[in-house]
């Protein structure tokens, strides 16, 4: 996702997705773990995206 959706998003859509991205996280290390990973590049992006959340609270935080 963009980063604009993500700004568009009320605090609790924010943390009920970074639950969401935390539990993916989660299931693609495992799958990693037993080589079932397909998609290499999946880890990267859903850190990333749990990064983009994190900055947007921090910033909705400090204002």
């Amino acid at each position: 996702m963009k980063v604009r959706h993500y700004r568009e998003m009320s605090q609790d859509e924010l943390e009920s997705k970074l639950e969401e991205l935390q539990r993916h996280l989660f299931d693609l290390r495992s799958q990693a773990v037993t080589e079932k990973l397909e998609n290499s590049k999946a880890m990267h992006n859903v850190r990333r995206d749990i990064a983009r959340i994190k900055t947007i609270m921090r910033e909705r935080q400090q204002a």
